[in-house]
């Protein structure tokens, strides 16, 4: 300032402090695509958004997982989420596990993938249905389409009228799709985007607790000992810690930070005399002068 144009004032940085968080993320999805590893997840989400997964002839290509979006028309959109492959024991942690469960948990419809080539895809059905079932009894609620996976080849498309009757026989939703070739893909799309539009709204998760100090960090403590004054309190140990003691326009700040805070009043009350030593918390000590 005009009246300040060299000072010779300044503040270190606030003490650290250390706090251990543990963080869980969820991605939020409209339509999450489940199945075994290899069904075909990442085919087809790649097959109808712009996103880039990962695709390879083996096992648990996906690690982690992927979003994308669906433009259907001008006007509707889907957010797809491709879960990593599932397999027995998951809720459990086996393979993949829980890790990525917890994302199925933030969609409201699935699109369940089933993979025509599979030994017995009835059988990958219903374990996957067990495993989400197991891990968070809600998911078993979440409205479902089941998508057989790879009709461009011939051995799967004779399998198809079997597979389509025993789960028509469970109720269960089936269509027949190729991600290859994207045969029945916009079908199967829009079948996801009506059954969004009917599922519920997902319940307002309740708000976390919220953790608020007890104590005024402003207050403070004075303490007669053989040595002297010893003083605590977070506001004063932080501007201890804060102060260029070097520099005495620093210090002259601390010093009326201490008749803002009241701790001068509160020595003088206490009875400290010239001279006395005055300890801030337990790194700092100082004389004191009237």
């Amino acid at each position: 300032t005009s009246r300040n144009q060299v000072p010779h004032m300044a503040e270190r940085g606030e003490p650290a402090q250390e706090f251990t968080l543990r963080l869980e993320l969820k991605l939020i999805a409209d339509v999450g695509l489940v199945g075994v590893p290899n069904a075909g997840k990442s085919s087809l989400l790649a097959a109808v958004t712009n996103a880039n997964p990962k695709i390879a002839d083996y096992p648990f290509t996906t690690l982690e997982p992927n979003l994308g979006v669906v433009e259907l028309d001008g006007e509707n959109t889907l957010v797809l989420a491709d879960i990593p492959g599932l397999i027995e024991g998951a809720h459990m942690g086996v393979g993949l596990g829980f890790a990525f469960l917890r994302h199925v948990q933030r969609t409201r419809v699935l699109i369940h993938m089933l993979d025509g080539l599979s030994e017995d895809p009835l059988v990958d059905f219903a374990q996957i249905n067990s495993e989400m079932a197991l891990f968070d009894s809600n998911l078993g609620n979440k409205p479902q389409i089941v998508a057989f996976n790879k009709m461009d080849l011939p051995e799967v498309q004779e399998r198809w009228p079997a597979i389509q009757q025993e789960l028509a026989k469970r109720g269960v939703e089936a269509m027949p799709i190729s991600a290859a070739t994207h045969e029945n893909l916009t079908p199967l799309l829009w079948r996801a985007h009506e059954l969004l539009r009917e599922a519920p709204q997902p319940e307002i998760e309740q708000a976390l607790p919220v953790y608020r100090p007890t104590e005024d960090p402003k207050d403070f403590t004075i303490e007669r000992t053989p040595e002297g004054w010893r003083l605590k309190g977070a506001a004063i140990e932080r501007a201890a810690g804060m102060t260029y003691w070097e520099l005495d326009s620093s210090v002259r700040r601390f010093q009326r930070l201490m008749g803002t805070l009241g701790v001068e009043d509160a020595l003088r009350k206490a009875g400290i005399q010239e001279g006395d030593t005055v300890f801030i918390g337990d790194d700092y000590e100082l004389e004191w002068e009237d």
